[in-house]
């Protein structure tokens, strides 16, 4: 993704473009981790469906066929490499640029952010004329961000990995990390289903995030070719 350049001291929750020269916002291991965990997470989404649904019937004898238990290992495999990119991407929120930290947190005590925010709302309502050009996430995006996939990426590894340590035992560091999720909802059918609802709110957040890039590329290349 690339930006206009903003002016120095700009908040970069609310960094308006100044000039018409492009410039990359997202440093390269940002860049990785976007892709790693589009990946990861339409594995996780095709596998975890068809555990909650099952296939049916499979063809041919039993001892030649292991089709679900395929699709657990690479539901399993996706969610701990999942894991493990989300941990890095707490350490890049820690040592890399400030758009790195803008999905990890809103201003909710700025008035100048949901002042901002109310602006986008009017833009992607057509109510505004011209809509604003920004550093990194607009304020709408880093709320819809943190609400709709922040906070569910970090609920689904939790209950992921409680779920998992059903499987591995009261002696895993699986059940020694997330086992007191099970405190909580007793039930194991509850965590399942809460999991199951939390894949939801992911793919209703990443089809709403495919169409506004989609959006926004071209009503930048619109814009562009007024210049």
């Amino acid at each position: 993704m690339t930006i206009h350049k903003t002016a120095p001291g700009a908040e970069a929750h609310g960094e308006l473009a100044l000039h018409s020269q492009s410039a990359p916002v997202h440093e390269v291991p940002m860049r990785i981790w976007h892709w790693v965990n589009a990946f990861a997470i339409l594995a996780l989404a095709l596998t975890g469906y068809l555990i909650g649904s099952p296939l049916p019937s499979v063809p041919g004898e039993a001892s030649a066929n292991f089709v679900m238990g395929y699709i657990r290992f690479v539901h399993f495999a996706a969610g701990q490499i999942l894991a493990v990119f989300l941990i890095l991407r707490v350490y890049l929120a820690f040592v890399g640029n400030a758009h790195a930290r803008q999905i990890f947190y809103v201003p909710f005590w700025s008035g100048l952010f949901w002042g901002q925010w109310l602006q986008e709302v009017r833009g992607y309502s057509y109510l505004a004329r011209q809509p604003k050009k920004y550093a990194g996430h607009n304020p709408l995006a880093q709320l819809t961000m943190f609400v709709m996939f922040t906070l569910p990426l970090f609920f689904m590894v939790i209950t992921g990995f409680a779920l998992y340590s059903e499987g591995t035992g009261r002696d895993s560091w699986q059940y020694a990390l997330f086992g007191w999720v099970s405190s909580i909802w007793p039930n194991s059918q509850d965590i399942h289903s809460y999991h199951h609802l939390g894949m939801w709110v992911i793919l209703v957040f990443v089809m709403v995030h495919i169409y506004v890039a989609a959006r926004e590329h071209i009503i930048s290349r619109r814009g562009s070719s007024r210049r």
